[in-house]
Formats: structure tokens, C-alpha cells, sequence
């Protein structure tokens, strides 16, 4: 029995890595072995994390299977988002300049900054005094 054609993108953001499976399908979002409505309770996550399929019109196309590890809801959103879009560009290559142009294929590399020794903080100082 010959293997199931899948396409496979890697997503990340702040600590959040998704790991995105596209298979011929009907268009079921599954996350961690759940639905796409139990994985993300809100729907702006759910419609940010369907935008890649939507602008290209392949939402009816593929099933997705992703699993995601780390972070927070809002992170693991983007991370399934960026790893979405990743696979639809391995999937069809001519895919690539209408994700790109909306910015699906680009890491948001904006994270936590660490906190600095002697300090509150990353940024908080401890209040001056003069006297």
C-alpha cells in the first residue's frame, strides 16, 4: 500500500511550534487529535488560523492534522497559521506570492525579552533616589 500524499510545514511563534500536515480532504481542521472548535475556543483564532487556506482558495481541498507545543492559545494560533501556509507552498509553489503578499509566510519573531540582572524587569528599573 502506497503512503498517503501529504504536504508538511513547520510553524512558529514566540514559544509555540506547530508541526502541520496537508492531506487531500474535505476540509476538517484537526489539533492534538481535536477539533478545530475545541483546540481554539474563540473564533478570531479560528479565522486567523483559516486565512492561509482562504486566500487560496483551498479550504475544501485538504484536511489538516497539526500538532502544537508550547506557549499560549494566541501564539499557537499564529505558529498553526505560519505552518498552514508553509505546506500550501510545498503543496503548489505558484501558491507562494498571494501568501506572501499578505504576509502568511513570514515568522513573527517578536518574543518575550529576558529580564536584566540588578533589575525589576526587562525594562522596569528600580525607582531612583537621590537622597
Amino acid at each position: 500500500m502506497a503512503a498517503a500524499i501529504q504536504y508538511y510545514g513547520t510553524g512558529r511563534r514566540k514559544t509555540s511550534t506547530a508541526r502541520v500536515f496537508l492531506r487531500p480532504g474535505s476540509g476538517t481542521l484537526t489539533i492534538n487529535h481535536k477539533p478545530i472548535e475545541q483546540a481554539f475556543p474563540t473564533e478570531a483564532l479560528r479565522t486567523q488560523i483559516k486565512q492561509p487556506l482562504l486566500v487560496t482558495e483551498t479550504s475544501d481541498k485538504f484536511d489538516v492534522l497539526a500538532t502544537i507545543a508550547g506557549g499560549g492559545i494566541a501564539g499557537q494560533a499564529g505558529a498553526l497559521r505560519l505552518g498552514i501556509a508553509r505546506a500550501l507552498v510545498e503543496y503548489n509553489l505558484e501558491l507562494r506570492p498571494r501568501l506572501k503578499k499578505e504576509g502568511f509566510l513570514t515568522r513573527d519573531a517578536r518574543i518575550k525579552e529576558r529580564k536584566k540582572y540588578g533589575q525589576k524587569g526587562a525594562r522596569k528599573r528600580f525607582q531612583f533616589s537621590k537622597r
